[in-house]
């Protein structure tokens, strides 16, 4: 029964193109479409029903870490239709489930909006690319648009760390090795550490959530490897400070020195609702680390590196705000959504309320103008 259940509720998230299925107790099954959550109209689920949902998707592994550790996270495929990535957990004494629909084609640089620098920084030969942003703002379809790129175009041995496997990716131009923590290796730094040993040219870390990971990801880079990664943070300039401030305080010195000749860009994303029409638009900020914002990561002086987007427009360089700005002025999002993902929204909305205003101005000339010409006729 349970099974059935199950694919019930996934080929209504597939048919919908539903982003997460939530399955709590109490509550019907929840989709977040668009953005926005959304109760599906079948029964309130119960401690039974989330129990056998868990057991019929939830590999032995996990089910017994799920015991041992109250929470699990693995992948798993629905037919050809759909990968989904899933964290069982414990809350109350009760089973909830949370699936994230994986798309099972990838994109290109051009669907996901991706600035077209980006695309000549993967044919680097060494260095770190960090893509940075909210949880669901899209940093893995992003980072698996840059490895299929490279996969395609280059011939490299692609080795990639996730947890759990998200995007599956062929063999193309490139090899491809894609690591499961748990399943093919016990952590990101285990794997890190042995990964050199297995000849790579490109590595994937899926999140440097740890200290120990920060360190083997820049010892690889530092090696002559192109290593992209993830970092849960907003903005260029609090990624840089967040991956120095991780490191004692007497490392901090030798650190900046190794991520300003290491960092090759940083691209911050966050996902927002298009204004009017279903699906998401990605804004981007976006930090190509040339030798002026190096010798700023070197130096400590990490607060200008605003400025120096700023002014880096010839190498595609752009801050998250200016995009959110080009969006709304375009109306492909509303001021709300962009004030709320803007990192200084009290800025923009002084903008916004200019914009209006010249906005209604020049609405009243036009009618004004009408208005006139009717006149002139009436005369007539």
């Amino acid at each position: 029964m349970a099974t059935i259940h199950i694919d019930r509720l996934l080929e209504t998230v597939v048919k919908r193109g539903v982003s997460d299925l939530h399955l709590h107790c109490g509550r019907p099954p929840t989709v977040r479409l668009h953005g926005k959550m959304r109760s599906l109209e079948t029964k309130v689920l119960e401690p039974e029903d989330t129990v056998a949902l868990m057991k019929s998707i939830t590999p032995d592994r996990n089910q017994q870490e799920l015991q041992e550790e109250g929470t699990t996270d693995f992948g798993f495929a629905f037919g050809d239709a759909a990968r989904f990535r899933v964290s069982a957990y414990s809350q109350k004494g009760r089973i909830s489930i949370v699936l994230r629909q994986i798309p099972s084609k990838l994109l290109t640089f051009e669907q996901i909006g991706l600035p077209m620098v980006a695309r000549a920084l993967c044919r680097r030969p060494r260095g770190i690319f960090l893509v940075t942003g909210p949880t669901g703002s899209g940093k893995t379809t992003t980072l698996a648009t840059m490895i299929d790129y490279v996969n395609a175009e280059l011939d490299r041995h692609i080795v990639t760390v996730e947890d759990p496997i998200e995007y599956y990716h062929n063999h193309k131009k490139s090899v491809i090795s894609q690591r499961e923590v748990g399943t093919d290796v016990p952590s990101f730094s285990e794997a890190l550490r042995r990964v050199l040993r297995q000849d790579p040219d490109v590595i994937l870390v899926g999140e440097m959530r740890d200290l120990e990971t920060m360190e083997s990801a820049i010892a690889s880079a530092e090696t002559g490897h192109l290593v992209f990664s993830t970092v849960h943070t907003t903005g260029a300039q609090g990624t840089v400070n967040r991956i120095i401030d991780a490191f004692p305080v007497n490392q901090q010195e030798q650190i900046r020195v190794q991520l300003s000749t290491n960092l090759i860009a940083v691209l911050s994303q966050v996902l927002l609702p298009r204004k009017g029409v279903p699906g998401r638009v990605a804004g981007y900020e976006f930090m190509v680390v040339t030798p002026a914002i190096a010798n700023l990561i070197r130096e400590n002086k990490t607060y200008r590196i605003d400025s120096s987007i700023q002014t880096g427009k010839k190498f595609g360089m752009q801050l998250l705000d200016e995009h959110l700005w080009n969006l709304y002025t375009k109306g492909m999002i509303t001021a709300e959504d962009m004030l709320d993902s803007a990192r200084h929204p009290g800025e923009l909305k002084v903008k916004v309320e200019q914009f209006d205003a010249e906005e209604a101005a020049a609405l009243g000339d036009q009618i004004g103008g009408i208005v006139t010409v009717e006149d002139e006729e009436e005369e007539e």
